[in-house]
């Protein structure tokens, strides 16, 4: 029998020595098949989630107040035949059933549609607007990940101290503010300014205008600073949460008390052997993160003038402009949806228990 068809795995059992498989149909084979029908199993619960986005996104946003025909009209004198004009044009005056063929045959292309207000396609606006929010959402997401996850495993690994109780309560402050309101707050304090303190920031908007290179860059960084802050100050909280909570359960671990046991540094068994097992939680919600970086911050946006995707969602609402509206909203959750994917096909890597 050649060495790699078979290999013995133990012997003095009671049959004799067990042999195990390790060829072609061997464990690695079988590790292999059944990653792959886990990776299906994701891949097809998000197509079906990524049609659940579909129908709810055109049925959704037809229970909005308001008719976006008279709404477009609205202080002109239009007759009653044009109105009817435009509703065809539009093609409102189609079934419901007849309109929601068309939407899905349309999104399944890539074509979101035209846009009521601005008479573009939905997905050429949408690609104006995203770098801005990319850029803010993004920096901001990295900062509150990579903050929480430091005060997270801190606070965990020193539990009841006094660091921990002042992280785990400025935490838990700032997790409970609304965001509009700590913009808000910011700009009266570091815009406007307040007695002895100056305004130092730009009120909103993304640049001054006007200038170009280095300069335009230390520009845009100017104006990011304050509606970076409110983000990083309302999103770093829910990492620490869960990275303490997760650290915690870890630490009475018998495997932790075996690493000390052997003499490890307690600064070593913390970083090899705590922080790894108590990522994959973690890992799910960093990557949720990252997938709400398309929708950005509706709030932050509209408080600062910021010229992303949260500004034109919340005109498209005003009207309401029902092939925008739908377009981002399917942008929004395709976004989470892509993510929440990556994120368990990453998991097998960090726990190979995961897919087997």
């Amino acid at each position: 029998m050649s060495a790699a068809s078979t290999t013995p795995l133990a012997e003095g059992a009671a049959d004799g020595p067990v042999e195990v498989k390790t060829g072609p149909s061997g464990p690695r084979t079988r590790n292999a098949t059944a990653y792959l029908l886990y990776v299906a199993g994701k891949l097809g619960g998000a197509a079906v989630s990524l049609f659940a986005v579909l129908v709810t996104s055109f049925f959704l946003f037809r229970i909005i107040p308001g008719d976006p025909v008279r709404t477009m009209t609205h202080g002109r004198a239009v007759s009653h035949a044009q109105l009817l004009e435009l509703r065809k044009q539009l093609g409102l005056d189609l079934p419901t059933w007849q309109q929601f063929t068309q939407y899905c045959s349309k999104a399944l292309t890539g074509d979101l549609g035209t846009s009521y207000q601005f008479h573009a396609p939905v997905t050429d606006l949408i690609a104006q607007k995203l770098p801005a929010t990319l850029l803010l959402t993004g920096v901001a997401v990295v900062i509150h990940c990579a903050l929480g996850l430091w005060l997270g495993t801190r606070s965990a690994w020193r539990h009841g101290r006094l660091g921990d109780k002042v992280s785990t309560g400025i935490a838990l402050a700032l997790w409970s503010v609304p965001s509009f309101w700590l913009g808000l707050l910011l700009i009266i304090v570091f815009s406007v300014g307040i007695g002895p303190i100056p305004g130092m920031f730009p009120t909103g908007g993304m640049e001054s205008g006007g200038l170009s290179g280095f300069a335009y860059v230390t520009d845009v960084a100017h104006h990011m600073v304050l509606p970076v802050i409110t983000l990083v100050a309302v999103g770093y909280a829910q990492t620490l949460l869960v990275m303490r909570s997760s650290l915690l359960d870890e630490m009475g671990s018998d495997y932790l008390t075996t690493a000390r046991a052997k003499g490890l540094r307690d600064d070593l068994v913390r970083r090899r052997h705590a922080v790894p097992n108590a990522l994959l939680p973690t890992v799910t919600m960093i990557f949720i993160n990252f997938g709400q970086v398309a929708a950005g911050s509706i709030l932050v946006e509209t408080v600062f003038s910021w010229p992303g995707v949260g500004g034109l969602f919340y005109s498209a609402l005003s009207v309401p402009d029902l092939p925008l509206v739908q377009g981002l909203f399917v942008v929004f959750a395709g976004a989470m949806i892509v993510m929440n994917v990556l994120a368990d096909l990453l998991y097998p890597l960090l726990d190979p228990r995961v897919g087997r």
